[in-house]
């Protein structure tokens, strides 16, 4: 009986990282798309140079995509 609880627990707080990491993984590229392509989406950054910002947002995609490998591999 301790064992089925323990076991529901750990699959339900798998879940919930899982799908944490989804989450934040779609943010984390949203935010890379909007610092890499602002004239498609309407926006002007004048105010920051454009090689930090394509590199800040090239980073920012990678660790996006890392966090939805980590949701998806569910090994916590």
């Amino acid at each position: 009986m301790e064992n089925e609880r323990i076991d529901k627990r750990t699959k339900s707080y798998i879940m919930m990282r899982s799908m944490m990491n989804y989450g934040m993984g779609a943010i984390y590229l949203a935010v890379g798309a909007f610092l890499l392509f602002p004239e498609k989406l309407g926006f002007t950054m004048e105010a920051f140079d454009d090689t930090a910002r394509y590199i800040f947002g090239g980073i920012i995609v990678l660790y996006g995509v890392w966090r939805i490998y980590r949701g998806v591999r569910k090994e916590y």
